[in-house]
């Protein structure tokens, strides 16, 4: 039996890029197997922090311009080359904003000792954040040390066409990396109760069970502008059961499996993605 460790973490990044980065330096070694490999994850934005977001509209959208926006930063630059020095033999995916120059991407890296592997750009945008960013167009797997993997950000695994893609394209484990708020309009006083924290969990246990994937959710925690962020970072077995999570606190939710055999039982009886019917589905027509 082969076990990876993984590893999805709950913690508030903000600005301050070289804290971050002593701060996944210090997670990376707590959980770095004795043998080498594993994975991470880490919090969306955890590279310079997310849209600091002073005031709402009646929806909860970004009616205002933020008082700061996150650094940006290039792939190749030295922000992602520190990053790999840290990784080593560990997978880590961690988020930042991304510039091509031109234009800013919410971005989420996958980064091994050799370098990035693999970039997924967030394609669904919530509440305005489309005024600040780019959208990604792709969804994507990558063949890692940890196994094939995906990556998603916050609100695209509201999508099930995210997650199914990533696991037709041959995803074993898919990492959603976000700052996922509690409800800006209607917000609980704990949040455990919160209609958001409840989202965020169910929409991780239902991905995982449709797709019959390993999945793995990090999360921002504390709070960063008016945002109140709602923790749970989790790992999340291929039948939909959780299997480590931070609950509303900060932390490291790590489980160790054997994500092959895993999906093997998993998928043993009901293979969902073998069994469906694309035929079947079409878009409506209308007149």
């Amino acid at each position: 039996m082969t076990t990876t460790r993984l590893a999805a973490v709950s913690e508030n990044f903000g600005r301050d890029v070289e804290q971050n980065l002593a701060r996944i330096a210090t997670l990376a070694d707590e959980v770095r197997p004795p043998g080498g490999g594993g994975l991470l994850a880490l919090p969306e934005a955890c590279l310079g922090g997310y849209l600091s977001v002073l005031g709402r509209g009646r929806d909860g959208s970004h009616d205002e311009q933020p008082d700061s926006l996150p650094p940006v930063m290039d792939v190749d630059g030295p922000e992602l080359r520190r990053v790999a020095a840290i990784a080593r033999d560990l997978t880590l995916v961690v988020g930042f904003c991304e510039s091509d120059g031109a234009t800013r991407y919410n971005s989420a890296a996958v980064v091994t000792g050799d370098g990035v592997l693999h970039v997924h750009r967030k394609v669904h945008q919530p509440l305005g954040e489309g005024s600040f960013y780019e959208a990604g167009d792709t969804f994507a797997a990558v063949d890692t040390p940890a196994g094939r993997l995906g990556a998603l950000i916050c609100y695209d695994k509201a999508f099930p066409e995210a997650g199914r893609a990533l696991a037709l394209d041959g995803a074993e484990v898919v990492v959603c990396i976000s700052a996922w708020p509690a409800s800006r309009t209607s917000s609980a006083g704990d949040i455990a109760e919160d209609r958001w924290t409840q989202r965020f969990n169910l929409f991780d246990t239902a991905r995982a069970l449709e797709n019959q994937v390993v999945w793995v959710a990090s999360n921002q925690v504390g709070t960063f502008g008016s945002l109140r962020f709602v923790s749970h970072a989790k790992v999340v077995g291929p039948g939909g059961d959780v299997r480590a999570t931070t609950g509303v606190d900060a932390g490291v939710a790590v489980a160790e499996l054997d994500v092959r055999a895993e999906l093997d039982t998993a998928r043993r009886a009901m293979f969902h993605l073998r069994d469906r019917r694309p035929e079947t589905y079409r878009e409506p027509a209308h007149a």
